[in-house]
C-alpha cells in the first residue's frame, strides 16, 4: 500500500495533490521502494510498475508529465510540453492534468488558485531558488498573490544541510535578510534552511498563506529517500492536479 502525504490546507475542493514517499513499491536497494524516477540507475521494469501502482491507487487517467530537471528558473505549460521538456516547475489552468516534480532533498512547491483552475508544480533546490524558479512560477500564473496557497513539500531540513560561504553570498548578495535563512556553524559552513528560503521569496511576492514545510528527507531515512545521505538512491513525486 502507499504511504502517502497529503497537504494540509485550504486548498478548493477540485484539487488533488499529494507527495510520495518511499514506501510502497517494488524496487530493491537502494531504491526501496517507491522509487518514480528512471534516471537514478533502478530497474526500468521496477520504475514501470511503480509508477504504475501510483496511477492505479489514485485513479490517475494519464501519466504526469516527467520533466528533465537541471535546478534552473525555467517554468513550463503542461500541455504544451514536449517529451521529457527542460524545465524545473509545470503549471496548467487546464482541468484533468496532473503537474509534478521529483525530489530527494530539494525542496518541492505545490501551488493552487483559491478560486480558480490554476495549479503549478515546482522543483527548487538551492540554485534553483536563488535563479528565481519560484518567481518565474509564480509569473506565469498571473494570479494576485492573495489569491495564491503554497505548500512546502519534503526537503533536507536546516540542521542536516550545510553550505560553503559561496551559497550564503549568493542569497544576501539579492536579498539581505536571506542571512537570516543560514546558521554558521564553522568558519566555512552553513547550516541552510531551504523551507525558510522559499517562505523569504514567496513573501516578497506578497504570498502569504503558506503550508507544510515540517519534514527532514536527510533524518527521516525510514520515510523519504536522500540523496545528500544515500548518494544512490531513488525520488518521490510531489504532484497535484485539477479533479473536475
Amino acid at each position: 500500500m502507499l504511504d502517502l502525504i497529503i497537504p494540509d490546507w485550504p486548498a478548493p475542493p477540485w484539487i488533488k495533490a499529494f507527495t510520495t514517499t518511499r514506501r510502497g513499491g517494488v524496487s530493491v536497494p537502494p531504491f526501496n521502494s517507491l522509487n518514480l524516477s528512471l534516471a537514478v540507475g533502478d530497474n526500468p521494469d521496477h520504475v514501470a510498475q511503480n509508477q504504475q501502482l501510483l496511477q492505479s491507487s489514485l485513479g490517475l487517467s494519464q501519466n504526469f508529465l516527467r520533466l528533465k530537471q537541471v535546478h534552473g528558473n525555467k517554468a513550463i505549460l503542461a500541455h504544451r510540453a514536449l517529451c521529457d521538456p527542460i524545465a524545473d516547475a509545470i503549471y496548467t489552468k487546464e482541468p484533468r492534468v496532473v503537474c509534478a516534480v521529483q525530489t530527494a532533498d530539494c525542496l518541492p512547491l505545490l501551488v493552487c488558485s483559491r478560486t480558480h483552475h490554476c495549479i503549478a508544480a515546482i522543483h527548487a533546490g538551492w540554485k534553483g531558488l536563488a535563479a528565481g524558479i519560484i518567481e518565474n512560477s509564480i509569473k506565469a500564473l498571473d494570479r494576485s498573490a492573495d489569491d495564491l496557497l503554497v505548500w512546502l513539500g519534503p526537503a533536507i531540513g536546516p540542521q542536516a544541510f550545510v553550505v560553503g560561504p559561496e551559497v550564503v553570498k549568493i542569497f544576501i548578495e539579492k536579498d539581505n535578510e536571506a542571512k537570516l535563512a543560514f546558521q554558521q556553524v564553522s568558519k566555512e559552513q552553513w547550516q541552510a534552511n531551504l523551507y525558510q528560503l522559499a517562505k523569504q521569496r514567496l513573501n516578497i511576492l506578497g504570498i502569504k498563506a503558506i503550508y507544510g514545510g515540517n519534514h527532514c528527507t536527510f533524518t527521516e531515512k525510514e520515510k523519504f529517500f536522500s540523496f545528500r545521505r544515500d548518494k544512490i538512491t531513488g525520488r518521490m513525486a510531489s504532484l497535484i492536479g485539477i479533479n473536475t
